[in-house]
């Protein structure tokens, strides 16, 4: 099984490429949902979140953007949440793995891949890109964005030529989702040959 780790910063595409190896009929382990699971009323993060950070839990949940507001611009702090969430991910990741049996090939959407040393847990990296300005538009159109919050959230990231450079394939999503289709068909096709 090759384990393919997707990766880019915010507002390049990543999602939308995602569901593309979906379409291919690759499974695909999604950190953020998995995020969302756990911060859910019930979540395996709750206690151990709220009691790192008080206030945050709101009927038997984590509120996002109270813990937000709570770590954005305080490494110490995003570091100690790190410290919870990372392994409870990476545990429902191996559950995952365990789960869809014997396939060639794998997908890992991984947001911060680099910031958190997720490309040891992978075999292949794929970055996905997208021109600066195209990238701006497209975080700038989210509800509650602002300049300044994207700003703090691309100052936490890996820069993107830097994550381009490490990378074992890049796409461009920038020429179009048809493009970025094509690109998507051709690396699964690859790596179901090598496996």
């Amino acid at each position: 099984m090759i384990r393919l780790g997707l990766t880019g910063s915010i507002g390049m595409g990543k999602s939308a490429t995602a569901t593309m190896f979906r379409d291919e009929g690759v499974p695909v382990h999604d950190s953020d949902a998995a995020v969302h699971a756990l911060y859910a009323k019930g979540g395996a993060a709750v206690e151990p979140v709220g009691a790192a950070f008080p206030g945050v839990v709101k009927q038997g949940a984590i509120d996002r953007p109270t813990l937000s507001a709570q770590v954005l611009g305080d490494p110490a702090a995003l570091g100690r949440l790190n410290a919870i969430v990372h392994p409870l991910v990476a545990a429902d990741r191996q559950a995952f793995v365990e789960n869809v049996g014997a396939v060639p090939l794998v997908v890992f959407d991984i947001p911060l891949l680099f910031e958190t040393g997720g490309e040891s847990d992978v075999d292949k990296i794929l970055v996905v890109t997208a021109p600066a300005e195209v990238q701006r538009h497209r975080v700038l159109t989210r509800p509650g964005m602002t300049p300044e919050r994207f700003a703090a959230i691309l100052a936490r990231q890996v820069p993107d030529a830097e994550k381009q450079a490490r990378a074992d394939y890049v796409i461009d999503t920038g020429h179009g989702f048809g493009a970025a289709r094509r690109a998507v068909r051709e690396i699964v096709a690859t790596l179901r040959s090598d496996a």
